[in-house]
């Protein structure tokens, strides 16, 4: 089953002994935390990688080749102050356990690592109150809920689906909505919402490790409907893929902001995009009354499933179901082999010329049957996202790390 952003421990080990790695991996596969663990064996790639993956705590090695343990520390304070950082040093050199201690650590432990000693040190650092642990240990906070649109294709209404269920959420609810334009092959929210607005996505990268409300509101775009937009890069200034740990962050911080986070993920289903999906609470997958595209659909299917995407979490949404000629929804359930979560008309003309108008259709033609279809969704949306809420409330009253951690007290 996929871990969620909020179940994964990043740890970084900066160490130029592969042993140190081993020892390391194979102490916290022992205590059984969900884990990702990086690893840098040069002392001067260390801010560039702990940029990269923004971890919660960072392990620093006493065998750096000759490099300062008490440098390296302090950098890491000074640029990643986030990270919880614990130095690894052999019985024989406690010096460098008192000087890297002295230069802001919050601890060490001693070589070869003991699974016992590991847990009992996470465990005093989560007891810190600034602790970097914070987002995925602290007792749970309201959050926003991530609903992530996707297709097996291009042309089957993806983006207009996502955009006016984001707007219809807003104007049934009143509450905060963030539109995400994860499609970075070929953006469209700017165009299709008539935004002329210079930030995106590529603004925040540089500043995950000091992001804040502040940060965020200065790169959204605020559209007249009230919602707010993360845009996407053109396609040639996106210089590398958005990694996993970049794109958690993202939505980390999206979900404390905003009550709903809906994604229009683009192709192709590439690890960016499965890093929009590992953080998604459902997965809305828009599938067209014809059997080129049900094919498509089916293949996506197992692809999501054989990932570990719980078939209860993707909501298949058919679209231009009054399609003359298109295959009946009962014919695409039995192919699909998963039940239609909810159908929206085809009127092709409206949809295309609310685009090139850049003004959604739940705007400029409220009355029109795809408007009243759009919004219909929303109000379904909502109400089994809140109703899986409140049934899901008790399972999250405790961090994932303390739960497992205190299995070994």
């Amino acid at each position: 089953m996929r871990q969620k952003y909020s179940d994964t421990l990043r740890i970084l080990l900066v160490s130029a002994s592969e042993q140190t790695r081993d020892e390391l991996a194979n102490a916290l596969d022992q205590l059984g935390v969900e884990h990702q663990l990086f690893w840098v064996s040069q002392p001067d790639l260390t801010l560039t990688r702990a940029r990269d993956v923004f971890p919660h705590i960072i392990f620093v090695d006493d065998a750096l080749n000759g490099s300062s343990v008490e440098r390296l520390v302090r950098q890491l304070i000074l640029n990643i102050p986030s990270a919880a950082i614990l130095a690894l040093v052999d019985a024989q050199n406690m010096a460098d356990a008192r000087i890297a201690v002295l230069a802001g650590a919050r601890g060490f432990l001693l070589k070869p690592l003991d699974a016992n000693e590991l847990s009992a040190t996470l465990q005093q650092v989560m007891k810190r109150p600034d602790a970097a642990l914070s987002d995925v240990v602290s007792e749970p906070q309201e959050e926003g809920q991530i609903i992530v649109f996707c297709a097996p294709k291009g042309g089957t209404g993806r983006t207009t689906l996502a955009l006016n269920t984001a707007i219809s959420l807003h104007q049934l609810t009143g509450e905060s909505v963030v539109l995400v334009d994860a499609d970075y092959a070929a953006p469209a929210l700017d165009v299709a919402l008539n935004l002329q607005h210079e930030q995106d996505i590529t603004a925040l990268l540089p500043r995950l490790s000091q992001l804040d409300e502040e940060v965020i509101d200065n790169v959204l775009a605020h559209h007249v409907s009230g919602i707010r937009v993360l845009l996407a890069p053109p396609p040639e200034a996106l210089e590398s893929s958005l990694s996993l740990p970049q794109v958690q962050m993202v939505l980390a911080k999206l979900k404390q902001m905003y009550t709903w986070v809906i994604v229009d993920l683009g192709l192709p289903m590439d690890e960016t995009a499965f890093a929009f999906l590992d953080g998604a609470d459902r997965i809305v997958l828009n599938v067209l009354p014809e059997m080129i595209g049900l094919r498509n659909t089916r293949l996506m299917l197992d692809q999501l499933i054989g990932r570990g995407y719980a078939p209860d979490r993707i909501w298949v949404v058919l679209n231009r179901v009054t399609l003359k000629g298109g295959i009946t929804p009962a014919d695409i359930e039995k192919r699909l082999q998963i039940q239609i979560f909810d159908r929206i008309p085809d009127d092709q003309a409206l949809v295309t010329y609310s685009i090139n108008r850049g003004v959604p259709l739940t705007l400029s033609h409220r009355n029109s049957a795809l408007a009243k279809a759009y919004r219909k969704f929303a109000a379904h949306v909502h109400d089994e996202m809140k109703h899986a809420e409140t049934e899901s409330d008790e399972s999250k009253n405790t961090g994932f790390l303390r739960r497992i951690l205190g299995k070994q007290a």
